[in-house]
């Protein structure tokens, strides 16, 4: 499992020859999402041993991981980490050692985004973090005119290009498309 701009090829060779690949080019934040981990999940069975390159190639998060560890382990399939064998589900340390292991990641995620976080608003602080607004004066009078005709605030979403909630902090002319930004503009 990679993240879109990651090349699969050296996950897919570490893996070794298997009956069948699952692989995606999503990120592994979000169990969710991931339409070819929820395929695998159904698919195998009693026996089956899903072979994962390293822990956050199967997922990013402590809860998610043991949660599908714990799934797969319930439909007596075991998990192999290619690259740390020691993690295998097969024994009571190795799942001891992934518990360990993928609760440091994730303290190691959150103070990552922590100290993205700090780093933003000094830059904000020190005015070098302003972004402008993703959508126009115009598009904004487009889209409230689109709403009011009844087309889903999803499709003038996608339409435009944003978010559903970029879109909708514009129609209520919030933050950056509040009247006051609107008038420094």
């Amino acid at each position: 499992m990679s993240a879109a701009d990651q090349n699969e090829a050296r996950q897919v060779e570490a893996i070794g020859e298997v009956d069948r690949l699952f692989a995606e080019k999503v990120s592994g934040k979000n169990v969710d999402d991931r339409a070819n981990l929820k395929e695998m999940i159904a698919y195998v069975r009693e026996g089956d041993v899903v072979r994962v390159k390293s822990p956050d190639r199967l997922s990013r998060s402590t809860t998610d991981l043991l949660s599908l560890v714990k799934d797969l382990k319930s439909k007596g399939v075991a998990v192999e980490f290619v690259d740390s064998p020691a993690l295998n589900t097969d024994t009571p340390q190795g799942e001891f050692m992934l518990t360990i292991l993928a609760a440091v990641a994730q303290l190691e995620r959150a103070t990552i985004k922590e100290r993205q976080a700090e780093g933003i608003a000094i830059a904000k602080e020190n005015g070098v973090y302003e972004r402008e607004p993703k959508l126009s004066d115009g598009q904004v009078f487009t889209a409230r005119e689109l709403v009011d005709r009844g087309v889903p605030k999803a499709a003038v979403a996608r339409e435009l290009g944003v978010s559903r909630q970029t879109l909708y902090t514009a129609l209520k002319g919030k933050g950056k498309y509040g009247d006051d930004e609107q008038a420094q503009s």
